[in-house]
């Protein structure tokens, strides 16, 4: 069963990477592109959360929780920074191009599932720049919406990692006054 959970990354991590590196004609290239952006990035981005679980015993669930922590306040700034930047997209008329979300939330994967597996480092970040590669491949944006994405998530997980708790996201365990245990989640308001 150990081998299993040691091949599932890898297999993941090198379909992804695999794809993008044998493309060679361009409507080829564009369907792999559009798989990989779309597709492939649910998939990137669930084996992320889910992949803890599966892999990590008692520590999973909170590396778990940690991701999806992580994910949400890296959208909500990408987002944010999305309305106020207001900068058309490369191929529409769109004003929501700065900075990719996509590349923001695979490198917020990518560095969180680094510190948690430090042996797939290089597939995590692999996996992160080939979707990333997609979206300017695909014409939705350009390097440097693409890099400020990247440098977004990769500093919002580290932002994560370094705190005891999550970000908008902590678990809650108490017991109540008649000895039972209270499990939840508290969002944080504090900024």
């Amino acid at each position: 069963m150990s081998w299993v959970k040691n091949l599932v990354p890898v297999l993941t991590m090198l379909c992804c990477t695999t794809i993008a590196n044998t493309a060679s004609a361009d409507s080829f290239d564009q369907d792999v592109s559009q798989f990989i952006s779309d597709e492939g990035t649910i998939i990137y981005l669930g084996t992320g959360i889910v992949l803890p679980l599966l892999l990590d015993g008692k520590n999973g669930k909170n590396q778990s929780l940690r991701v999806v922590d992580s994910l949400g306040t890296s959208l909500l700034v990408c987002e944010g920074l999305k309305a106020v930047t207001d900068v058309q997209r490369p191929d529409s008329d769109e004003r929501d191009s700065f900075p990719s979300c996509h590349a923001t939330l695979a490198f917020t994967v990518a560095t969180m599932q680094s510190e948690f597996q430090p042996k797939y480092t290089l597939l995590w970040y692999a996996g992160a720049s080939v979707i990333a590669y997609s979206r300017v491949n695909l014409n939705r944006h350009r390097w440097t919406e693409v890099l400020a994405g990247a440098a977004i998530g990769y500093g919002i997980a580290k932002l994560e990692l370094s705190q005891p708790n999550g970000l908008l996201l902590f678990p809650i365990i108490g017991s109540d006054n008649e000895g039972g245990t209270i499990v939840g989640l508290q969002m944080s308001k504090s900024f």
